[in-house]
């Protein structure tokens, strides 16, 4: 019912719009496990990189960004890959912890690394318990492929069941990624179609579209399966209608987000700015902005 999309009065920013946008695609992250040279690339392309700093320690700070930024909810993407960028699964209690400050508004994303466990079943089970909101698979920082179950990774498998038996989504990074030791061939969206058929009630979420060199594939498979959808984040706004010139089609299962803060997205104002004034209907742009996300983390 549209009951459950309008809401009423406070406790969100944006009370001029009746609508609650999420950015389904924000990294606060643990500063201090990022590798020297992972660092390095993010201080490189931003002045405000001591804000960046603040914000990933307080999350009262952060809250403040978002209302500046017309950003109701945010979901905070942690993942394990400590051979590329240094993270531990310590970043699952990291999450946990930090949206404790506004869990209506706050939403934790975790994460599992199959060559990094010993026990993928604790593993799983503490992402449960801490009430994870998603799972993120980043291929070309973990270095393997979404489908390597097919290959003898068990522990992919038994992330995968998990998820889907207790309606967590998954994100997977498709596309390629500049950070040093990644490897871009794992960013094909390709691999997802196997994930999709083997685990048909998974939702999964292609964070940025496969961008910049498989969009069409990234289409494809969210037209092909229903429970696949498309994360827009780290995709200029003004060039996401030539790489999705018929979005309108897959608007009801794509969400609105933006990377921040990573390499290449300077602000989320502007990005929402830019987003809002594409050529898409206002039906379309409250869907992507705001709707899918609801159906996926119910407020």
């Amino acid at each position: 019912s549209l009951i459950s999309f309008w809401r009423v009065g406070p406790p969100f920013a944006n009370n001029h719009h009746a609508l609650m946008i999420t950015d389904c695609h924000i990294h606060i992250q643990p500063i201090e496990m990022f590798k020297p040279h992972a660092l390095e690339l993010m201080k490189r392309k931003r002045a405000n990189f001591d804000e960046i700093v603040e914000f990933c320690r307080s999350p009262k700070a952060f809250l403040k960004f978002l209302d500046a930024s017309g950003v109701d909810r945010a979901m905070l993407i942690n993942y394990v890959a400590p051979e590329v960028i240094g993270f531990t699964n310590g970043v699952n209690q990291f999450v946990a912890d930090y949206v404790k400050e506004n869990q209506k508004r706050l939403l934790s994303c975790g994460s599992l690394h199959p060559r990094h466990t010993t026990n993928v079943l604790a593993d799983v089970e503490q992402i449960l318990r801490l009430g994870l909101q998603m799972i993120k698979i980043h291929p070309p920082h973990q270095l393997l492929f979404p489908n390597d179950y097919l290959s003898g990774v068990k522990e992919l498998e038994i992330i995968y069941r998990a998820a889907e038996a207790n309606g967590v989504p998954v994100m997977f990074h498709t596309g390629t990624s500049i950070f040093p030791g990644a490897r871009n061939k794992y960013g094909d969206p390709i691999y997802l179609d196997d994930v999709a058929v083997d685990f048909p009630k998974l939702k999964i979420l292609m964070a940025h579209g496969g961008r910049p060199l498989w969009m069409e594939t990234a289409f494809f498979l969210v037209r092909r399966h229903p429970n696949v959808y498309l994360d827009i984040s780290g995709i200029p706004p003004k060039t996401l209608l030539k790489y999705f010139p018929r979005l309108e089609e897959i608007s009801h299962k794509t969400l609105f987000g933006t990377d921040w803060p990573g390499p290449g997205v300077p602000d989320i104002k502007r990005n929402l700015e830019q987003f809002r004034a594409l050529p898409l209907s206002e039906s379309v742009q409250q869907q992507i902005l705001t709707k899918t996300a609801l159906t996926l983390w119910p407020a």
